[in-house]
């Protein structure tokens, strides 16, 4: 599986901006779909989450500001940001992971892909 993520860009505070993530290949396996972000000098962290079954979880910084949306058939999950900060300024990561079945067991596997990132500059 590879994911494919779009939509990053300048943006004015205030503003909004949509990202897309789209896993291609074998992908029955995905559960939970997430974005990340990294700024510079700084870790990588969870931005938003949604299991297969529409559970959602939010980082506290953009409750109430980002929705992640996921669309399971075609396998792809999108980040609706709203009221953009300076401080939202990143590098935003699509994150696919789940449990692949190991071949002849009934055992499974936990795997997890990472897309490349998508720039997104947020102007004060």
């Amino acid at each position: 599986v590879q994911l494919q993520a779009s939509g990053g860009g300048l943006v004015q505070a205030g503003g909004s901006l949509k990202l897309s993530c789209a896993a291609s290949g074998s992908a029955f396996w995905i559960n939970t779909m997430s974005w990340y972000r990294q700024a510079p000098g700084k870790q990588r962290d969870m931005v938003a989450a949604i299991t297969s079954g529409g559970r959602e979880d939010y980082a506290d910084s953009v409750k109430g500001r980002f929705t992640i949306s996921r669309n399971n058939v075609e396998n792809t999950v999108y980040l609706q940001m709203n009221n953009l900060k300076p401080e939202d300024t990143a590098v935003y990561y699509c994150h696919a992971d789940g449990n692949v079945p190991v071949p002849a067991t009934i055992k499974v596997r936990f795997v997890e892909v990472w897309g490349q990132g998508t720039q997104v500059t947020v102007s004060s």
